[in-house]
């Protein structure tokens, strides 16, 4: 069989997911592997439409695709993520139909789940029939144990597309609207009280995502920063070169204005608004570039105690995926996601006051400082990174290093001295069955007894 790979990592041969399907290729020397480093090349892609249509010719002449991405910032990179626009813009779907469909991606599994969500769907809206997915930690294939698993997987995946094996679909089509979202003049009642507003948007010129825009903007009382990031100097994708990774200094220092862009208006603002058109159940491959090339930053939030808030145009209902990601983006960073409002309703009037409102929750939770308590999305994403920063990733990330030991994000249960010594009393006096059983009546007691007293006294 031919299998055209569609590596998204802009390191090309040097990429760490290639050297998975490197191996897989090796061991499976009967199936031919046609690699396409649309990552790296994209510049060339977009430029270049006979190269474009060289790959897509590739694709159509194949029984599968496996696309072979790293992750970057909860998905693919923007490269990758450009690519797949391609993909509909130049009218290219046709060329993936009833193909079959494979993922390996490699990470230190930081919502690789949500990346898998991603690429299953869009193979899905491509017509192709999904095979299988494989996600490895980038250096499991050191292991003599995982490289067993690896062809394991290569192996069912390839007998699926060989014998042309039926597969569920998981992802329904999107039902995309056609509402035209018409809104009222904004009152401009919120007064900003002194903070700074910055509203981001691309593209937001025409359309609901732009009418939207002037609607929350214009309800503010005071000056708003509204910043198209189609317009921003951003001459690439996040390499993935990890040379920000010893003190934040990125390979693309002093060569475009995103740097100072981010650390001048994104870093001093106290309400940031990102706003966007749903494209192939995410946002833009521009706004990928945006959120990516933050990684200058590496592993260190950098928007800590700020009001955040999404303005969408799109079917975001229908996608849950890209809910969690935002979610997810929100409490990494440490910041207050105060709502996510789309055009979905189809009301102009319900938009409008939505909008209103969500101009006067962002100035409230900015004067009372609030920020909610970060769940699971944001508790469990810190800790892969609090232990891998700590351990093995420790040489290479040395300014997160820093960053966690000064913040007391090191906060191993191992060090927590006080509930060590208690939990050795009352393993000690759960050695003996009289006070077992005495200690089992009393628990639910016990449990809330310290909360009552806080709730009584203060």
């Amino acid at each position: 069989m031919r299998i055209t790979v569609l590596c998204g990592s802009p390191k090309g041969e040097l990429s760490v997911t290639l050297q998975y399907v490197n191996f897989i290729r090796k061991k499976f020397p009967e199936h031919e592997f046609g690699v396409h480093h649309i990552g790296q090349s994209i510049k060339r892609i977009e430029k270049d439409a006979s190269l474009f249509g060289m790959i897509i010719d590739e694709v159509r002449g194949s029984e599968a695709v496996l696309w072979a991405v790293p992750l970057y910032v909860l998905l693919v990179p923007s490269q990758c993520k450009r690519f797949i626009e391609l993909v509909w813009e130049r009218g290219g779907e046709g060329a993936f139909a009833g193909k079959y469909a494979g993922v390996i991606t490699t990470s230190i599994h930081f919502f690789d789940h949500t990346a898998h969500n991603y690429l299953r769907a869009v193979s899905e809206d491509l017509g192709m029939k999904f095979a299988g997915a494989y996600s490895p930690d980038m250096f499991d294939i050191m292991k003599e144990s995982e490289r067993a698993r690896l062809l394991a997987f290569a192996g069912e995946m390839l007998k699926a597309i060989e014998s042309r094996r039926p597969v569920t679909r998981e992802f329904a089509p999107l039902v995309i609207g056609d509402f035209s979202y018409t809104p009222a003049p904004a009152p401009a009642s919120v007064d900003v009280s002194g903070k700074k507003v910055l509203v981001l948007a691309d593209g937001a010129v025409t359309g609901n995502l732009g009418a939207m825009v002037g609607r929350l903007s214009g309800s503010f009382a005071g000056e708003v920063d509204v910043v198209d990031i189609a317009g921003l100097d951003i001459r690439g994708g996040c390499l993935g070169c990890i040379k920000c990774g010893f003190d934040y200094h990125c390979a693309y220092e002093k060569a475009d204005g995103y740097i100072d862009f981010y650390n001048d208006t994104v870093k001093t603002a106290d309400i940031i608004v990102f706003c966007g058109e749903i494209r192939d159940r995410y946002l833009s491959a521009r706004w990928k570039q945006f959120f990516d090339r933050a990684f200058f930053n590496t592993h260190t939030p950098t928007l800590m105690g700020k009001q955040m808030a999404f303005v969408l145009s799109g079917p975001l209902r229908q996608i849950p995926n890209l809910r969690e990601i935002l979610s997810a983006f929100t409490e990494w960073q440490q910041a207050n996601l105060v709502d996510i409002i789309t055009d979905e309703d189809a009301d102009s009037a319900t938009i409008d006051a939505l909008l209103s409102g969500l101009a006067a929750r962002l100035i409230g939770s900015a004067l009372l400082g609030y920020i909610k308590p970060v769940g699971f999305l944001g508790v469990g994403g810190m800790k892969i990174f609090r232990d891998d920063i700590w351990g093995r990733l420790h040489f290479a990330f040395q300014a997160d290093h820093r960053f966690y030991e000064a913040n007391g994000l090191y906060d191993f249960p191992q060090d927590d001295e006080r509930a060590i010594a208690m939990n050795k009393t009352m393993f000690e006096l759960t050695s003996k069955p009289e006070m077992k059983e005495e200690i089992r009546k009393t628990m639910r007691e016990n449990l809330v007894a310290p909360m009552r007293h806080i709730v009584e006294t203060r």
